[in-house]
């Protein structure tokens, strides 16, 4: 019990109450129940190993709200192997009064199994059970159970539903819910990309501004770790902490209220919405999920239209499932961990002066063959929790700040900026610059307001002058150079990831018409809507004028403004927008759905190795 009120005092805003034993007692004796039937001698053992794993439950669903700000289920649980390869970034996570809910564990393996206490395992044992009584208890505490579950089955909001419902009883209402039956379909014929643009409120045009007018150019896509665009003009004592993506914006045009749209994948979920324009799968990462389909995609457009295609990231292609993701996505080529070498290791891999550096010399490569080419290039080394080696920091914060979450996050933004402008000076020297549409964008977001403790927090309500929220934290940059198209800008319309592809297109002049897709060229289009399908409740959207939020539904949700996250009852979401995004999510998984599998001999190289 005092491991559950540990976990509500944690996940919940109100913390435990009541509540806290009115839904997860119950759970309890359920399941003891269940051990003094069917177990026998061993009875203390199943009571012991029951006690690990509830006590693992509760440990896995503190840490992962520390990053997601969400209740975790089985799903991702299934994922657990990743965190064995990003170690330092979940341990980053643990507060260490969390170990303390194993501390039972080991007192009572030692205490219980010393010879001395035989007689007192023996008497557990075999000590004789009411049958009568058991089933009567055992009924109740199920009959509780399904109170607790049945009338917040409806809730929209993962979070309220666990609170309602009772942590573990959610837990175990998941998996019925999952089984029970598929969400329904949409049958193939009504998916159309005049369907999806009237439920966006998008109206194509038939001379749409900018087509084509980067005809024939490069076009390169930087993916930016964990960069947020508060970052963007910040400065600390004097110190710009962005200068080269500073002069970048006052060149170029720059999307400030563009989000973020991951997943469970996180960084190799953006690089799925960017190259599909489609949304992530509703529970796991899109690597694990859609890998297998034939999926419609940036790469296999520009490849119909004359391209060459390649991608570049300092990892293993095996994590997060690359391997299988690249070859759906119809990437010709890919560089990994194995082109890179792992010298001036950072994060999880070569640190991002040496991705910039090679993969500068093989852009200059391939832009010497006749064909153009389209390259997505993956930074890495500013991967939460931004341990950046003092000898990289090209910044003196206030010693406040030092060793902190934030001031960490500040060192590792401030280094790839630094490595950043290396590669920028070098695709200008190299003729890239002027020959290539070039888009920067954040993957998704490096201060989780979730794992912030409360000195972070008002570190950072000074730095951006309002309180850290939820739309600070999904906010990310999108920054276009177009050769002879582009001029220093700042945009406000709302965006995302999904609508880089359809941005790209058409700056290249080459058709989308044909390919489905669920992102929006936000050259030519001033309203959008963004369903936001994890770290938030479902139904969440991003409108033109603020971040909505869904209660237990619509009627009880908060909107955020777009500008400062304040809280706002001007301008708000519609219930219209609400659906509309819905039924979009509702589209997209449909669409995948019924894609045809992928080939089997679908060609993909490394390191330009046949």
């Amino acid at each position: 019990m005092i491991k559950s009120i540990i976990a509500w005092f944690v996940v919940f805003n109100e913390g435990p109450s009541i509540m806290t034993l009115v839904t997860e007692i119950p759970f309890f004796w359920a399941v003891f129940c269940v051990i003094e039937w069917l177990a026998g001698k061993r009875k203390l053992l199943y009571y012991m190993i029951t006690n690990l794993l509830l006590t693992l439950l509760y440990f896995t669903v503190l840490m992962y709200y520390k990053y997601y700000g969400v209740i975790v289920t089985y799903h991702a649980i299934a994922q657990a192997d990743k965190v064995t390869k990003v170690g330092n970034s979940t341990y980053s996570l643990l507060d260490p009064y969390y170990l303390l809910i194993f501390i039972d564990i080991i007192v009572l393996a030692i205490l219980v199994y010393r010879p001395k206490y035989k007689s007192i395992r023996q008497s557990i044992s075999t000590k004789p059970v009411n049958r009568k009584v058991l089933t009567y208890v055992f009924v109740f505490s199920v009959g509780l159970c399904l109170f607790n579950i049945w009338p917040n089955r409806a809730s929209m909001n993962e979070n309220k539903q666990a609170e309602e419902m009772g942590i573990l009883n959610y837990e175990v209402y998941t998996i019925f819910a999952d089984t029970s039956g598929d969400d329904e379909i949409v049958d193939q014929s009504e998916i159309t990309q005049d369907a999806i643009n009237e439920l966006k409120g998008v109206a194509p045009s038939l001379n749409p501004q900018y087509y084509g007018t980067a005809k024939g150019k490069n076009l390169i896509i930087l993916q930016m770790e964990s960069f947020q665009d508060f970052l963007i003009g910040l400065k600390i004592d004097g110190q710009e902490v962005t200068p080269n993506m500073n002069k970048l914006v006052n060149e170029t045009l720059h999307f400030d209220h563009f989000y973020t749209m991951v997943g469970q994948g996180t960084t190799s979920d953006a690089e799925f919405v960017v190259n599909t324009s489609m949304y992530v799968p509703k529970h796991e990462a899109a690597t694990e999920h859609y890998v297998d389909k034939a999926l419609p995609s940036l790469p296999k457009l520009l490849q119909a239209n004359g391209y060459t295609t390649a991608t570049f990231h300092t990892n293993s292609v095996e994590f997060w499932n690359r391997k299988e993701l690249y070859p759906a996505l119809g990437w010709e080529k890919y560089y990994d961990q194995s082109f890179f070498g792992d010298d001036d290791h950072v994060a999880f891999g070569a640190s991002d002066a040496i991705l910039y550096e090679k993969t500068l010399a093989k852009l200059t490569e391939m832009d010497q063959s006749e064909q153009p080419f389209y390259a997505q290039v993956i930074s890495m080394s500013a991967h939460h929790p931004f341990d950046i080696p003092e000898e990289k920091y090209h910044m003196t914060l206030p010693e406040e700040m030092e060793g902190t979450l934030v001031g960490n996050y500040i060192h590792a933004q401030n280094y790839a900026d630094y490595e950043l402008g290396k590669f920028l000076e070098g695709l200008k020297s190299s003729g890239l610059w002027d020959d290539s549409v070039i888009m920067f964008y954040g993957d998704h977001q490096g201060l989780s307001l979730y794992s912030l403790k409360n000195n972070e927090k008002d570190m950072l309500k000074e730095l951006l002058g309002h309180e850290y929220g939820y739309t600070d934290m999904f906010k990310i940059p999108l920054v276009i150079h177009a050769p002879g198209v582009t001029s220093q800008a700042t945009i406000e319309k709302t965006g995302g990831e999904i609508d880089i592809a359809p941005t790209a297109v058409n700056l290249l002049g080459i058709s989308y018409d044909n390919q489905i897709h669920f992102g929006q060229d936000l050259l030519n289009n001033d309203s959008n809507v963004l369903p936001m399908r994890h770290f938030l409740p479902t139904g969440s959207i991003v409108t033109d004028s603020t971040m909505f939020l869904t209660g237990k539904a619509f009627e009880d949700g908060t909107d955020y403004k777009l500008e400062d996250s304040t809280e706002t009852t001007e301008d708000t979401a519609s219930e219209q927008q609400y659906l509309n995004a819905l039924r979009l999510l509702q589209l997209s998984d449909s669409y995948v759905k019924q894609l045809p599998d992928k080939s089997t001999t679908t060609l993909i190289t490394k390191s330009g190795v046949e």
